[in-house]
């Protein structure tokens, strides 16, 4: 099976020629989903489904929508899970522990029977990308390995979220300033 960053390659020089135009979330959306339907022909595509959907206990996800599903062949296999960010309105700490909780998203959905999971990140504004990295930040800006409880990093810093396996944000240049991150979950096990 192809990793979710082969599965977005073709995509990626897709928006980087410009022959694909994404500008916010929604677009992303739109347009990834469109390109994976028709590289998975073999598969139904769909957007913002519950996850009621495909497991009958809701209690134990974290989110109750998932971006991108690919179910596949008989559809009764769930092949991918996707989550997806684009942020437009700076708030970086708590856009970037938005990040952090889609990553827990995705290992639940792994866990729970999806073959393949993952979020995909663009970002335009390079303080997601570059800058100070203490705190949070060094997830996203400064290589820190991205694990373990998370605290929400700014207001009352009352929530947290855990991330189980051990990720790194490694950031590719689309256009610009434009760049993404895809993470994929590759250890869905449960401490």
């Amino acid at each position: 099976m192809a990793t979710l960053s082969d599965l977005i390659a073709p995509f990626i020089k897709s928006v980087a020629s410009g022959a694909t135009e994404v500008y916010n979330e929604f677009s992303l959306q739109h347009e990834l989903g469109n390109f994976l339907r028709r590289e998975m022909s073999n598969c139904k595509v769909q957007f913002e489904r519950n996850v009621g959907s495909f497991f009958p206990d809701k209690s134990q996800f974290s989110k109750r929508e998932i971006d991108v599903t690919a179910i596949c062949p008989d559809l009764n296999q769930l092949r991918w899970a996707i989550e997806l960010k684009f942020p437009r309105n700076g708030q970086y700490p708590e856009t970037m522990f938005s990040f952090c909780r889609d990553i827990a998203f995705v290992e639940e959905l792994k866990a729970a029977g999806f073959s393949q999971t993952g979020l995909v990140i663009f970002a335009e504004d390079p303080l997601f990308y570059r800058g100070p990295s203490d705190g949070i930040y060094g997830f996203f800006r400064g290589g820190c390995p991205l694990t373990g409880r998370i605290q929400k990093p700014t207001g009352r810093k009352d929530s947290e979220v855990l991330v189980r396996a051990t990720y790194n944000v490694k950031w590719e240049v689309i256009l610009g300033s434009l760049m993404y991150a895809a993470i994929e979950v590759v250890d869905s096990s449960k401490d």
